[in-house]
């Protein structure tokens, strides 16, 4: 009967040790990674050229979510976004399809800092972060993209990344901008814009996921009209084993 007892009390010693250390486990886990989990959006607007452009005028679209707003629509809004010239006039300007920077500036002309290559280009960026984990499996319903975007159509990836553990998701699209400005038949024009949404955190080792959208026009001569961009959008990069998603 003793040995019975001491059987059963060894056992029980045993299952609460375990179950102590799985709970310790547990709690040291999420508390590494609410602790470390950052969120955060790299957004960039570059415009070049290799000729003079005047009398401009631009409709780019900014990244927003299907309500119409983003960390990056609100940063326009006090013009702090990094990289602005101080002779841009820029406002924001929406509608059911997106959310626009409209761009105004006489002139478009070489700067000595902004030289690059045998051309010249203006960066806009900004580096923020966010108060919410990024949805970056859905961004295009959840998160900040491009609008409008139309014409979706899924297609292969590029090679995806070392340690991953999720495969990424890939599609093309179009949407749509505005440019207004005189320049040499020749002259060539490009704009582009990308954001990444990302979270990092780390629990024995960093980790991250992310989804990366751009839009982009490439332009000859002058130009008086809308025109159409092409998308691309990545979603599901990264890893996705965090031992909870935060709501």
């Amino acid at each position: 009967m003793d040995k019975v007892i001491k059987t059963a009390a060894g056992l029980f010693i045993i299952i609460f040790i375990l179950s102590v250390s799985g709970v310790s486990y547990t709690v040291f886990v999420e508390k590494a990674y609410r602790e470390s989990l950052t969120s955060a959006y790299l957004y960039t607007c570059t415009i070049s050229t290799d000729s003079v452009l005047s009398n401009v005028t631009l409709f780019i679209p900014v990244p927003s979510n299907r309500a119409g707003s983003s960390q990056i629509i609100e940063r326009f809004s006090v013009r702090g976004i990094d990289g602005i010239p101080p002779e841009w006039k820029t406002t924001l300007t929406g509608s059911n399809k997106g959310t626009y920077v409209k761009i105004i500036t006489p002139v478009l002309a070489p700067v000595q800092n902004r030289t690059t290559g045998n051309g010249y280009a203006v960066e806009l960026s900004l580096s923020t972060v966010s108060p919410r984990l990024v949805d970056t499996r859905d961004p295009q319903e959840n998160d900040a993209v491009f609008h409008p975007m139309q014409d979706i159509r899924q297609v292969d990836c590029p090679a995806t990344p070392v340690g991953a553990t999720n495969k990424s998701a890939c599609y093309r699209y179009q949407s749509s901008m505005y440019a207004d400005y005189s320049a040499l038949p020749d002259a060539r024009v490009t704009i582009r814009s990308d954001i990444t949404g990302k979270n990092t955190w780390k629990i024995f080792e960093p980790a991250e996921n992310e989804y990366r959208a751009s839009i982009s026009v490439l332009i000859f001569g002058d130009h008086h009209g809308w025109i159409a961009a092409k998308g691309f959008l990545e979603t599901g990069i990264g890893s996705y084993n965090p031992p909870f998603l935060l709501p």
